[in-house]
């Protein structure tokens, strides 16, 4: 597990009987990253340092900057003072047209939102094309992705203190996971990821959240092509509503054996 990830501390540690001792623990660290584009600062997000490189890309992909790898023609992390891996990413285009008054937003981003300022679904719809998969899965295959995404949790299983995200195939393989402090951040990494190896569109795939899912989540999604979303939690009622406008299969409360379809179930089999 990197040191970037984590954070040891000293803690006091009570138990309702009245005992008391002092032990070690680990957190999840939270650092701010500075997104830049050609040199101009276009965002800072609070994020989980590692795989930065992806983050910025990924956020770019999200924002409709970038649909393909030959967008970018370099990804490089600037050297903080006091920092060994940096807390500032410039990323260098190969073309792409940039929009800088809708993406150049001088903003501080909590780690619990990624939307900074979209507050409407028309916006989005503007960028993004609904998604068109066809396929179809089992729910037993849905049902047994959670237990993959846990298993390879490895700095949530320290510190109990990171969202996750994964991509899967349509066999159920998980391919890639990223876990950070923000949920928005850990699929900003996937869609970074799937960028730079050039598997964009996602449209044969399947995006797994550990936690809840707010309208950010199925935006990145969308700007991924990702077709079917699923949750540990619930989903947010403006989630339901674009999924339902973006032709987006939603699947939240992902539990055990059962999981609720909010939208587009046509994707999951079911048996008559």
């Amino acid at each position: 597990m990197s040191s970037a990830t984590i954070t040891e501390v000293q803690v006091r540690k009570l138990t309702a009987q009245g005992g008391v001792s002092e032990v070690a623990d680990v957190t999840a660290r939270e650092e701010p990253l500075e997104i830049r584009v050609e040199g101009r600062s276009v965002a800072v997000v609070m994020r989980t340092p590692g795989h930065d490189e992806e983050l910025a890309a990924g956020f770019l992909v999200s924002e409709g900057v970038v649909q393909q790898p030959r967008d970018i023609l370099e990804v490089s992390q600037c050297p903080s003072t006091g920092n060994k891996h940096g807390n500032i990413v410039d990323v260098l285009l190969g073309g792409a047209v940039v929009n800088w008054d809708s993406l150049t937003r001088h903003v501080f981003s909590a780690s619990s939102c990624g939307l900074c300022g979209k507050t409407s679904i028309e916006s989005v719809f503007q960028q993004f094309p609904a998604v068109k998969g066809a396929w179809q899965v089992s729910p037993a295959l849905i049902a047994s992705l959670p237990d993959k995404l846990r298993a390879a949790q490895e700095t949530f299983a320290k510190t109990g203190g990171l969202h996750a995200s994964g991509l899967f195939d349509l066999a159920g393989n998980l391919l890639v996971l990223r876990e950070d402090v923000g949920r928005h951040n850990a699929l900003d990494k996937i869609l970074g990821h799937a960028l730079m190896h050039g598997l964009l569109p996602l449209d044969q795939h399947i995006l797994l959240v550990s936690g809840r899912v707010s309208f950010e989540i199925i935006q990145k999604a969308l700007a991924g092509g990702i077709a079917l979303v699923a949750a540990i939690s619930a989903p947010s009622s403006l989630a339901v509503d674009f999924a339902q406008e973006a032709h987006q299969t939603l699947v939240g409360f992902l539990r055990g054996e059962t999981m609720n379809v909010y939208t587009h179930p046509q994707r999951i089999t079911v048996q008559p």
